[in-house]
């Protein structure tokens, strides 16, 4: 059975489903992607978590654990959309948690040097991974509509993530070095 779209009407899952098996776990963010309203925000958050504990590496190690986890990602979410049978549900939201860590990469590399500009560099990062992740502008829509699977879940978010850890290294480099 081919999956849905996630653009079907699919009702959402009921939480002992979620809890049943560590792929629905993981690709649900832990609960996160359970939220009501804006899961994606709700798994970002916890992307904020991931990030929190990553940020002590070096940033080749960074780097690395972020790559691993993506690869990762593909399997988790592929696995939880086939045993949903919906392509891409809007509750697994570990893609957000990986897209996150991309967009707030920069600050690894650039750390900023007071708390306060870790607060805003991070607040900064998920203002603006969210923004390209619901905007979805070129060619994140693109292969959000065209490429499927658990590869095609993942490298969306990856994309936004990139976007917005470009524009972040812009701020935190030349325009508002916080």
């Amino acid at each position: 059975m081919k999956p849905k779209s996630k653009t079907d009407a699919f009702p959402r899952p009921p939480a002992e489903l979620i809890w049943s098996t560590p792929e629905h776990v993981l690709a649900f963010g832990f609960g996160a992607g359970l939220a009501p309203r804006a899961p994606g925000t709700f798994g970002t958050l916890v992307g904020i978590l991931f990030f929190l504990a990553l940020l002590w590496l070096p940033w080749p190690v960074f780097a690395a654990a972020s790559l691993l986890l993506f690869v990762a990602g593909c399997f988790i979410c592929g696995a939880s959309a086939r045993l949903l049978g919906v392509h891409d549900y809007g509750g697994i939201v570990f893609d957000e948690i990986v897209g996150y860590l991309v967009a707030a990469a920069p600050l690894v590399w650039l750390a900023p040097a007071s708390v306060g500009g870790w607060i805003a560099g991070i607040v900064i990062a998920f203002v603006l991974f969210r923004v390209f992740d619901i905007v979805k502008p070129w060619p994140i829509r693109l292969i959000d509509r065209h490429v499927h699977g658990g590869f095609g879940i993942m490298i969306d978010d990856i994309v936004a993530g990139i976007g917005a850890a470009a524009v972040l290294f812009v701020l935190r480099r030349w325009l508002l070095p916080f």
